[in-house]
């Protein structure tokens, strides 16, 4: 603020100033006025600038501030006239500014002026560099989905892999327990044979040994009689007249089937002399028709038996006693003793033809103190398969 007091404005200056002095022709110094500097403006830029276009310029460029000036310097320093500057520049220069004018103008002061051009001209600040463009940032791929998707595939093929592992195991073993004849593709015709039970041995009681056992000389059989009959096939039905009495047939019952009486009385006291002690029987009636009938003859040793079976009921050709039905019989050499069981004899035979009402098949069997006769008929003709089915299983059962 003191320096701003002792310092004199521009027209307290030219006030002061004698007009001689202004009028008189300058003197040479290095020092260009304000005056100097404008003609040398005008002459470089040809064109015409008033002061309000000098003072607007010089507010938009900052340029240099000059030091105030004193009075003794004002009056030291020569100032060039407007006829001077247009001796040398032939451009136009603007009317001198009388003291009047000078003193119209408005006072203002360099740190005034300096304050202005500070308000007007905003500080440059240089711009910001333009950020690089943004790169997006590659994200790790979610796999959340994809691991979802080969977790349910692997779950699929792991659930079809399990289902198709227990259907083969369920076929294997169903194919495994079934019999060759139930499976598609690899059954057999029939051949006529019935489905029997499964053969199971009676027991025997406690020390008593098997019929051909080494220890029993006798060859007799110590197992219930009863139990040795074959039994009936599936879906046959039973004959309620062979059941007899706590499953033993008397022996009239027996006899009855034998066509003559003569022959009846004569087997009936064969059946006495030779020690019979038990007969028991079995009969059944297929679905195709055929009627089964075995009966069981023991005696009281082996060697009775086998000599009541041959001569006593057998002969080379034919039976030794006729059968009802069955009048006139050829000998069945298809049965043969690789049929049988080991220790078993069979004497097979036919009825010839023409047949009566049904064909008869019938046979004899020998088992130590044991005797069987198996018959077989069916109306029109009796399968022969059958027949020889049921005397191997009985075969079987008195070995």
């Amino acid at each position: 603020m003191t320096e701003q007091r002792d310092m004199a404005t521009p027209e307290e200056t030219l006030a002061a100033t004698p007009v001689e002095t202004l009028a008189a022709p300058p003197a040479e110094t290095s020092v260009e006025t304000p005056a100097a500097t404008s003609a040398a403006i005008s002459v470089e830029t040809p064109v015409e600038t008033s002061t309000e276009a000098m003072v607007a310029t010089s507010a938009e460029t900052p340029a240099a501030i000059p030091e105030p000036t004193s009075a003794e310097t004002l009056a030291a320093t020569p100032v060039e006239t407007p006829a001077a500057t247009s001796a040398e520049t032939p451009a136009a220069i603007p009317e001198p500014t009388s003291a009047e004018s000078l003193a119209a103008m408005p006072a203002e002061t360099p740190a005034a002026t300096l304050a202005a051009i500070t308000a007007e001209t905003p500080a440059v600040i240089p711009p910001m560099p333009e950020a690089p463009p943004l790169v997006p940032v590659p994200q790790a791929p979610v796999r959340v989905r994809k691991e979802r998707r080969v977790l349910r595939g692997i779950l699929r093929w792991t659930a079809a892999v399990v289902v198709f592992v227990a259907a083969g195991a369920g076929t294997a073993y169903g194919i495994t327990q079934m019999k060759r004849t139930d499976v598609p593709g690899l059954a057999t015709a029939s051949d006529g044979r019935w489905d029997y039970p499964e053969i199971v041995m009676p027991p025997l009681p406690s020390g008593s040994p098997g019929p051909f056992a080494a220890d029993n000389k006798a060859n007799s059989h110590y197992a219930d009689l009863r139990a040795l009959v074959l039994p009936a096939p599936k879906g046959a039905k039973a004959d309620a007249s062979l059941r007899g009495t706590d499953g033993w047939l008397p022996t009239k019952t027996f006899l009855a089937q034998y066509a003559d009486a003569d022959d009846r009385k004569e087997l009936g006291q064969k059946l006495t002399d030779d020690g019979l002690r038990h007969i028991t029987s079995r009969g059944w009636t297929t679905q195709d028709g055929t009627h089964t009938r075995i009966y069981l003859l023991q005696f009281d040793t082996a060697i009775a038996a086998d000599e009541l079976f041959s001569p006593g009921l057998i002969s080379y050709d034919s039976p030794v006693y006729a059968l009802t039905g069955a009048p006139a019989t050829s000998y069945n050499d298809a049965i043969k003793t690789e049929i049988l069981a080991k220790n078993v004899k069979a004497s097979a035979y036919t009825e010839d033809k023409p047949y009566g009402a049904e064909e008869v098949r019938q046979a004899y069997l020998s088992a130590g103190d044991t005797l069987a006769l198996v018959v077989q008929s069916h109306k029109g003709v009796a399968k022969a398969v059958p027949f020889e089915q049921t005397l191997t299983l009985q075969s079987q059962l008195l070995d």
